[in-house]
């Protein structure tokens, strides 16, 4: 078998940068160590720019297993970038802690080799060793700091739900395999559609593959593990737990269900559309109690992840145009709250290293000790919320656009949740803008000193929020292409 070498450079490349990242921190010492870092930044821009050179391009190879088209460039651009910008934030937040450097980076880099591939994957093998991929490096990077019982508690906990949820969604993928005799996802739609009609069992095994996907994408009543593993995680960890280990669940979920459970959208998407309802309201509800600020974050990603689950709720089996926007809508929200979330956490970081605490309060007169960073978690927070000029509210409009497609009475009802559950969220960002803008801040308390690296990563995602906000067009564009094609 023939392997197109060119399909397959992106990964090749950052698996290179993992194993030179590893063999560097062998042989470095002290201060020195800090040097993987920048190893680890050359990697991840060579990676992305073999993935740019694919762009346009319509390659598989594995058989067809592993496609390369449109979709997964946007989304291989979309797991890079948020890699360059994690690398950015965590640089000093590593060099000045007491952790072990290669090993985080190494393990960053191998968590998102499996992210990468990820889109590509057109076979249940291929897809279940890129979400532990992903998974099992996540699982050492939130127990980091270990001589926090706190941080070895919620890495346990995200361990133990992660293999129950890996239990279920191999279990479900079996009986899948045992009913169409296949892994390849098109053949197991084609062996779905001629089945006629869908055997209760076979309709269980769907559910809990999907089960699967709903742990990493944290959507309730999967989403348990979330709020501890962020708040006991190092904040970078948990900034990529956010946002690139949850894009990589939808993507993962995406390539499931419109591409081999398509023919039985009927089945799943009013499950996912009442998932979707009960996750955004429950994070949102949640998130209105909380004073630390990381589990604020981790309850409005809980609500996010929601947002993105609306799209999934309007698919139906056969209907091309509604299920190609529903796959744009939520590739569109991704890199949106990719930008904004990342942004937050940054922040956060900066604020972190100042106090040493993650409450709300800690944000007290941050306008008047360090109004541009302000500035940013208040741009960032307002765009999380969906307000205008930012690229969170065209990520909302992107959902209702999708709806609009094929109006039903189902549609409606989600996009009164989705408003409803909008307005809710502003009450909590707002206590954020609040406490930052019109609180005093206490006295003694050390200047702001983030550092240019993060401060770098910080202005980028700022100005991106409001760019994309004002140009939506930019991701639109880019979106409107991708059709989940096969290959």
């Amino acid at each position: 078998m023939l392997i197109d070498w060119l399909a397959i450079a992106p990964e090749i490349a950052l698996t290179v940068t993992a194993l030179l990242v590893l063999l560097a921190d062998l042989n470095l010492r002290g201060q020195a160590k800090q040097l993987v870092a920048g190893v680890a930044a050359v990697g991840t821009v060579v990676a992305l720019v073999f993935t740019l050179i694919l762009w346009g391009d319509e390659r598989s190879t594995f058989g067809g297993t592993f496609v390369v088209n449109e979709y997964a460039v946007v989304f291989k651009v979309l797991f890079l970038g948020s890699l360059l910008a994690i690398l950015g934030i965590s640089w000093r937040f590593f060099a000045e802690g007491r952790y072990f450097q290669g090993e985080y980076y190494f393990l960053l880099l191998t968590s998102f080799i499996g992210m990468i591939i990820m889109p590509s994957a057109r076979d249940l093998l291929l897809l279940f060793v890129a979400l532990e991929t992903v998974s099992i490096p996540a699982f050492i990077m939130a127990g980091m700091r270990k001589r926090s019982l706190y941080s070895s508690e919620a890495a346990m906990k995200f361990f133990l739900i992660g293999v129950l949820s890996v239990a279920l969604m191999l279990f479900g993928m079996s009986i899948v395999y045992g009913f169409t005799g296949t892994t390849y996802l098109p053949d197991i739609a084609a062996s779905i559609a001629a089945l006629g009609t869908v055997d209760p069992l076979l309709a269980a095994a769907i559910m809990l593959v999907i089960v699967g996907f709903g742990f990493k994408i944290s959507a309730v009543p999967f989403h348990f593990w979330a709020p501890d593993t962020y708040s006991g995680s190092p904040l970078p960890v948990a900034a990529m737990l956010a946002v690139a280990s949850k894009a990589a669940g939808f993507a993962g979920l995406l390539a499931i269900a419109f591409i081999a459970f398509e023919p039985v959208a009927e089945l799943w998407a009013p499950v996912l559309g009442v998932i979707a309802i009960v996750t955004m309201t429950l994070g949102n509800l949640v998130a209105l109690q909380q004073r630390d600020l990381i589990r604020l974050l981790a309850y409005s990603s809980v609500a996010q992840a929601g947002y993105m689950l609306i799209p999934f709720g309007l698919a139906r089996s056969g209907a091309a145009q509604v299920n190609d926007a529903a796959v744009q809508a939520v590739l569109f929200y991704l890199i949106a709250y990719a930008v904004m979330n990342i942004g937050a956490f940054g922040v956060a970081i900066a604020v972190h290293r100042r106090t040493g605490m993650r409450s709300i309060s800690d944000y007290a007169g941050l306008a008047s000790k360090s109004p541009l960073m302000a500035m940013a978690m208040t741009t960032f927070l307002l765009s999380l919320g969906g307000a205008p000029p930012t690229v969170g509210l065209w990520a909302k409009f992107a959902i209702v656009q999708a709806a609009l497609t094929d109006v039903t009475g189902f549609a409606i009802l989600l996009m009164v949740f989705l408003v409803i559950n909008s307005v809710i969220a502003f009450f909590y960002y707002l206590k954020v803008v609040k406490t930052m803008w019109m609180d005093s801040a206490p006295e003694g308390l050390p200047a702001l000193q983030p550092g240019f690296n993060l401060s770098l990563v910080v202005f980028v995602l700022l100005v991106g929020t409001v760019l994309l906000g004002v140009l939506p067009g930019l991701v639109s564009d880019a979106t409107s292409l991708t059709g989940l094609a096969v290959g």
